[in-house]
């Protein structure tokens, strides 16, 4: 039995960590927990993650929670291609994934909530445009990066793209318009297509 469990539906951050784990090529188990029926909100699941929210891991006698601080442990914990390789890359790597949740993942969320997820009569309309207003800035700064380079850190694929690709990968599902930043469009579609990315896109379909 793998000492990595994942717990989590597919159809949320858990994404995230299942593409890092098919990435990794390394034994895990996938509990499904399903924020829809309030199962990560009982007593046994906080006793995992107080918060009461997915994803989360154990790991051997780790717990760990928030889906890019997990990507960014499992990196290390299992050296390769996608770790981060000098100081200045683990800086990088992690000024990208904060940068993902501070300046992009609040208001592609916002727009999720108020264009598929909240009932017709909940959503707000001001609200997405003023979230779609706000993304064309930091969308403007990772245009220029990948203007000048196919990768966020180093000249490979890492959990650098990992990380930031899984945020803003999310605006292909919810009406975003990337025609204005054509480094960033392309730079999700190789994210995307990589094999991992499709198996764990395959278990998100599922369980949609």
């Amino acid at each position: 039995m793998s000492e990595l469990k994942i717990y989590g539906t597919p159809a949320s951050r858990t994404f995230r960590v299942l593409w890092m784990a098919e990435e990794l090529g390394i034994d895990y188990e996938h509990v499904q927990v399903e924020f829809r029926t309030g199962a990560c909100k009982t007593p046994e699941f906080r006793a995992i993650n107080p918060n009461g929210r997915i994803p989360a891991i154990r790991d051997d006698k780790t717990t760990l929670w928030e889906s890019l601080a997990i990507n960014l442990y499992l990196a290390k914990r299992h050296p390769g291609p996608l770790s981060p390789k000098t100081l200045e890359d683990e800086a990088q790597t992690i000024q990208w994934s904060m940068w993902a949740l501070t300046e992009a993942e609040p208001h592609i969320v916002a727009i999720l909530l108020n264009r598929l997820v909240l009932p017709e009569d909940k959503r707000d309309a001001a609200l997405v445009a003023r979230a779609e207003a706000a993304l064309k800035a930091p969308f403007e700064v990772l245009d220029g990066v990948l203007a000048e380079r196919d990768f966020l850190v180093g000249d490979s694929f890492t959990v650098a793209d990992l990380n930031v690709c899984s945020v803003v990968s999310t605006c292909l599902r919810i009406d975003f318009d990337l025609g204005p930043y054509p480094n960033v469009m392309a730079w999700i579609d190789r994210g995307l297509a990589r094999p991992a990315a499709r198996a764990a896109d395959e278990m998100r379909r599922a369980a949609a």
